[in-house]
Parts: structure tokens; C-alpha cells; sequence
């Protein structure tokens, strides 16, 4: 089982639901719908100077389905390259 957190501009967080519910079914998640900080090439602190935010899901997966979350992330990457998406997994029990 592995833990994948996903954090993204959250103008993509309902592509990034779409996808992942209809490619794993009753794939289970938590959202926290309003995150900040700064990344690799921006912030996103949600204030006047740097005004956009980013969300984190948190899912719980087998370890079978960890390549098909890598591959729907990496699609919706593709869609949306300037969008700062990432994907990190951790070895869960």
C-alpha cells in the first residue's frame, strides 16, 4: 500500500478528480482544499502579490494501482503543463 500525495493549482483539481475516479474505481481520498507555499518556479500564497493556491489529495492505494495514478498524474501533466502538478508516493501499511 502507498500513500500518494497530489499537489496542484487548484484550477485543475476537478480534472484531476475526474480522471482518477473513472480510471480507479472506488478509489477513496481526502482533499485539503486550500494549500501555499512555493515550489520549484513559483509561490502560491493566495495574497495580492502571489494570488494563486494549490490543493493536496491524499490517497490511500494498492500497489498495484501506484502505476496507473503515475500515468493519470503524467496525462493530466501533459494537459496542463504549466499548472506546477506533482505526484510523490510513500510506502504505507
Amino acid at each position: 500500500m502507498y500513500r500518494a500525495e497530489i499537489i496542484a493549482n487548484q484550477s485543475v483539481q476537478d480534472d484531476i478528480i475526474e480522471v482518477l475516479e473513472e480510471n480507479i474505481p472506488g478509489i477513496l481520498y481526502t482533499t485539503v482544499p486550500l494549500v501555499t507555499g512555493r515550489g520549484k518556479s513559483s509561490y502560491k500564497l493566495g495574497t495580492a502579490t502571489w494570488p494563486e493556491t494549490n490543493f493536496l489529495m491524499i490517497s490511500y492505494i494498492e500497489d498495484e494501482e501506484k502505476t496507473a495514478v503515475k500515468k493519470i498524474i503524467a496525462a493530466v501533466k501533459e494537459k496542463f503543463p504549466d499548472e506546477g502538478i506533482k505526484v510523490f508516493f510513500v510506502k504505507s501499511e
